[in-house]
């Protein structure tokens, strides 16, 4: 198929953030792929492809997922986060970014696809001021809250080294962990990675990752009381010892079944 790649070198690019859940050691997991064409050969980074003349963007946040990891997933799972088109953003070519957020309900074993050397699930945990992800002795992080965007851009060579992502993948990280977190009162699209149902313990699981604290801090009663009005309730978890959790799905305009 034939690439978009306009006057003056522009090239529009698709990145997707692909969040999961790691029911194992509760813990949210971002998909992260170690590049093997281009400048950033061997850079980890979020899975990217650029966009085709006979595609929208939408079809090829998706594209990118069949093809790095080997999926189909229906055009709702995925959502739009934000376009970057700093003249800085990459080294060469004038690239523009179209990103987008997919939210897989199972962490799935991965095969590294066309333009990538490896693909990982690496486990979101955080600091004060960022959010950190690990896969064995590899760790990144999101850009610091403490460096405007301005400024990470007018400074990018900086970051252009092994210890960071390819390109702005760190800025766009961060406001992707940003916008979650603003809509988790209201909006919170990312409980969809838990599947179909979930308990109340899952999602304050979820929760407590992006407000940066212990979910033992996370009052169950309190979080019922506050959150609830966001949940329809479709029966009980079975199967387990004890009292069974009530399970709830996502109300209303979230529900996505």
């Amino acid at each position: 198929m034939v690439e978009t790649n306009l006057n003056n070198n522009l090239i529009i690019n698709v990145a997707n953030i692909i969040w999961s859940f790691d029911p194992t050691n509760k813990e949210i997991v971002v998909l992260l792929v170690k590049n093997s064409l281009g400048q950033n050969i061997d850079k980890w980074g979020l899975p990217t492809t650029i966009l085709r003349q006979n595609e929208s963007a939408e079809e090829a946040s998706l594209r990118l997922i069949r093809e790095k990891i080997g999926i189909k997933l229906p055009e709702f799972s995925t959502e739009q986060l934000a376009t970057f088109s700093n003249v800085n953003r990459t080294q060469k070519n004038r690239e523009i970014a179209l990103t987008y957020m997919t939210y897989l309900p199972q962490k799935i074993d991965l095969t590294a696809g066309y333009g990538a050397k490896d693909a990982e699930w690496f486990h979101v945990q955080y600091a004060a001021d960022q959010y950190l992800l690990k896969y064995r002795d590899l760790i990144f992080k999101t850009l610091s809250d403490k460096i405007s965007e301005s400024d990470f851009y007018n400074n990018i060579d900086e970051f252009n080294n092994d210890k960071h992502l390819t390109a702005d993948h760190e800025l766009i990280l961060r406001l992707a962990f940003s916008r979650i977190t603003n809509r988790l009162d209201y909006l919170p699209t990312i409980l969809l990675i838990l599947g179909d149902h979930f308990t109340l313990k899952q999602a304050r699981e979820v929760y407590a990752i992006f407000w940066k604290e212990p979910v033992t801090n996370i009052d169950n009663s309190n979080f019922r009381k506050t959150h609830s009005h966001l949940f329809t309730e479709v029966g009980i978890e079975h199967g387990k010892s004890g009292r069974p959790a009530k399970l709830y799905k996502l109300r209303g305009l979230l529900d996505q079944k």
